[in-house]
């Protein structure tokens, strides 16, 4: 058809154009595969783009990112002038001018690599192209482009063909606000608002001349500009940009010259940068929304979400103050306690033999070792031996590091002795989480205390003992005998005896109230209702209100041998300061989406649970750990929590051996729960006066409360608990006789090892405390061997067979 054309030259340029329309359309419908992905015109109209995550606290403090790319994408109006001048007189002088591909600057660029002046000619809106649809990544290839030479002309084809299609469809400052929107700045710094507070701790908007012209110099080697890395070489850039500047008439040369002359200061400790860093908080709101986002299909890592979370933020810093000063106390009286003996100790306080070398084999660089070595032990043994210097986990150091001399074995040994908690605070009312403490620090222990972790409860698990007795037809007035206890258990072939024991190891045999022994966690007592209620109705009563792990229905149910977490025993004791109303506990309130509309909110569940009038009366139960003689919480009065006739209820608690301290605190405001403990079993504290919930969690609470009365900002105020909202039938006024001699009452029972009871062993074995195994992420990282699981470090046998408070 084209000889009909006379003019060969028309007719050649015919023939061009025809093909170059049929090579269009073959690379637009990607013929028989050859050439690969191209935009398609839905693409060009609504490109996509990952976008951050931002994590806020109920007052709007941003506390985390989610990302794989960390992008915070800003209009042009707020990005500095100083930042497109560089931008377009570093990469794109006649940016302006072109549609997209500039054939001049094409030309002129190959002229200049053909005189050994190496410079691209790639544009703003090519360079684009290539970020948001990722042209020259494999799949974009086709099978043309497995062939040298012709896969790069067939991509940069195609890199025209979009650069057209995004010049026809947004305006000039749209398609560079898009550009510096998706560009990487290194350290995971993507878009020039990340990069703007990454670097300068400041926002796009703020960023002066030298400073743009830093992060527009980065563009052409991300690395080796980098002015984290290269301080030198970025300076070096800075001042190649702002001559470029100076050519496009954006500076002139006295601004050259007094600007160049500047140091490089970067400015890298803005708060909102490490909010981007891992912690509790952040992977439990993570694992919270992890069936809605799946519901809703939702990446919380890409869609650029705002998730407003109920921490209180000054709730939540005055609780992470109060871990750090009890913690490091905790910490040297435990090294203390054991000075130079080994403290991984059995039952019967011998060391367990191979210890350490069993938690050694569970790491990755052992199995890593014994691999590249072929099991030979001289090799293995070496580098498990051979000191280096590495970065702990540790309470003198600044913000919790320190760098030392350090083996494997040396840092396994450490860890392992390193003390744990988890504190949770909430509002009873409103079911809002406003404080969540997974640990001391989430970079070297990643195990969550507060609703991973599950420990043996001890005395904090009497009041739904209590409970049930209350719910039986009891009241707190009702009195029992603290005598000797005999529990016979037919195991059918023969019949075993269990006789629990106090804390003091003595009976008093006193007629005693059920809120003064309650209040003095008497054991005999405890077992005493438990045999006249039935364990079952504990269980039954326990799930009720808010324990949701398995509870084995044991004799000695009400010392707590059951492993619960923090976050179960805070639902449960907030259902009974919420007039048995049971709430879902909330940790995140609502979430935006990238445009600041509204697209989900979360409201608890509610159900009563249990009767208005007893929920109260164990309130007032509660109380009796301060207000009646010898009551286990009373070291509280060593903090100023007490104006205003400010009223406190708690329960404290510890586990055999001292291995796990509780303290469950309720105000008239929250309900707060502290655990303190190591994470592998076998390491504890020697004695009641070292180990006790009183002495190791209580503290914590005593310290975070007092800070909150305080801070006048905060609202929380001191005051009496509220009122029963019904008529109380049941007799509770009952006065408890004073001894001559107030006593002091230990509050962790150290009860009698040969409590064997058929169905014990189900709790130790089933359900939580089973090994789960342990990992490692790296060769000498052995916080995450020892905090992968807490109950996965060795459980120690019979761990159940003693409890108290």
């Amino acid at each position: 058809m084209f000889k009909r054309i006379k003019n060969k030259y028309i007719r050649y340029i015919a023939i061009a154009i025809y093909f170059l329309i049929v090579l269009v359309c073959a690379i637009q419908l990607n013929f028989l595969g050859l050439f690969g992905y191209s935009p398609t015109k839905k693409d060009i109209t609504m490109p996509s783009v990952n976008i951050s995550t931002e994590l806020y606290t109920a007052d709007s403090v941003l506390i985390g990112r989610y990302f794989d790319e960390d992008r915070n994408p800003v209009a042009f109006d707020s990005i500095s002038k100083n930042v497109i001048n560089a931008l377009v007189a570093t990469e794109d002088v006649r940016f302006y001018k072109h549609s997209g591909v500039d054939f001049l600057g094409l030309g002129s660029g190959i002229v200049s690599t053909l005189s050994g002046d190496r410079r691209g000619a790639s544009t703003i809106t090519q360079q684009l192209a290539k970020n948001l649809y990722r042209t020259r990544y494999n799949k974009s290839g086709g099978l043309l482009g497995k062939i040298p030479g012709v896969g790069l002309i067939v991509t940069k084809f195609k890199e025209w063909m979009t650069a057209y299609k995004l010049e026809s469809r947004y305006e000039k400052n749209e398609i560079i606000t898009m550009y510096l929107n998706t560009v990487s700045f290194s350290n995971n710094s993507y878009g020039i608002q990340t990069a703007a507070r990454r670097y300068f701790s400041k926002n796009a908007s703020e960023l002066s001349i030298n400073e743009a012209a830093v992060l527009v110099g980065m563009l052409k080697g991300t690395t080796i500009y980098n002015p984290m890395r290269n301080l030198d070489k970025s300076r070096e850039r800075r001042n190649v940009v702002l001559t470029q500047m100076e050519k496009a008439k954006y500076i002139d040369q006295t601004q050259v010259d007094q600007l160049s002359k500047e140091p490089l200061v970067l400015r890298t400790e803005n708060k909102d940068i490490h909010a981007g860093e891992d912690s509790y908080l952040r992977a439990a709101v993570e694992r919270w929304l992890e069936k809605w986002a799946d519901e809703n299909d939702m990446d919380i890592y890409k869609d650029g979400l705002k998730i407003y979370t109920t921490i209180n933020s000054k709730l939540q810093k005055h609780a992470e103050e109060a871990v750090a000063k009890q913690m490091q106390v905790l910490q040297r009286r435990l090294k203390n306690a054991w000075g130079s003996e080994e403290p991984w100790r059995d039952l019967s306080g011998k060391v367990i033999p191979g210890f350490i070398e069993n938690l050694v084999k569970k790491t990755d660089y052992y199995k890593f070792l014994v691999k590249k070595y072929d099991q030979r032990t001289d090799s293995i043994d070496f580098y498990l031996n051979r000191k280096k210097e590495m970065e702990v986990f540790s309470w003198k150091g600044e913000r919790m590091r320190e760098k030392v001399e350090m083996s494997t074995v040396d840092s396994i040994k450490y860890y392992v002795t390193m003390l744990n908690t988890g504190v949770m605070s909430m509002d009873p009312y409103s079911a809002e989480i406003k404080v969540w403490v997974g640990g001391i620090d989430h970079q070297f222990f990643k195990y969550d205390h507060v609703n991973q972790s599950k420990r043996q409860a001890g005395s904090t698990f009497k009041p739904f003992v209590y409970l049930a007795a209350l719910e039986s037809g009891m009241t707190p007035c009702d009195q029992i005998q603290d005598k000797p206890v005999t529990i016979k258990i037919d195991k059918g072939d023969s019949i075993e005896v269990w006789e629990p024991k106090n804390a003091d190891w003595n009976f008093s045999y006193r007629d005693m109230s059920l809120r003064w022994a309650m209040a003095r966690s008497v054991n005999s007592i405890t077992v005493q209702l438990t045999e006249k209620v039935g364990a079952d109705k504990i269980v039954e009563a326990a799930h009720r209100v808010g324990i949701e792990s398995k509870l084995s229905p044991v004799a000695s149910i009400g010392l707590g041998p059951n492993d619960v977490s923090v976050f179960e025993m805070v639902n449960g004791y907030a259902t009974m300061m919420n007039h048995g109303e049971r709430v879902t506990p909330i940790l995140v309130s609502r979430i935006e989406d990238y445009d600041g509309k509204v697209i989900a909110t979360f409201k608890p569940e509610r159900k009563q649970v249990v009767d208005k009038q007893d929920a109260w009366l164990m309130t007032y139960m509660l109380r009796g750990g301060m207000e009646e003689p010898g009551g286990t919480s009373q070291a509280l009065w060593e903090y100023d929590l007490f104006d205003k006739e400010n009223e406190i209820g708690g329960k404290t608690g510890t586990s055999s051996e001292y291995v796990d301290g509780w303290y469950m605190g309720v105000t008239k405001d929250l309900v707060t729960a502290v655990w303190v403990g190591c994470d592998d079993r076998n390491i504890h504290f020697k004695n009641s006066q070292t180990g006790e919930g009183s002495k190791t969690a209580l503290p914590i609470f005593g310290l975070f409360m007092e800070s909150v009365y305080k801070d006048k900002q905060l609202g929380y105020t001191q005051g009496k608990f509220p009122a029963p909202t019904v008529e109380i039938t049941k007799k509770y006024k009952c006065e408890t006789p004073r001894p001559p001699r107030e006593e002091v009452v230990s509050d962790s029972t150290a009860v009698d090892d040969e409590m064997l009871i058929d169905g014990l062993e189900d709790v130790q074995n089933g359900g939580t405390t089973q090994e789960e195994g342990l990992s490692t992420s790296g060769d000498d990282d052995a916080s995450d061997v020892l905090s992968t699981n807490n109950d996965a470090a060795a459980i120690r046998p019979r761990d159940s067979l003693g409890f108290g408070d």
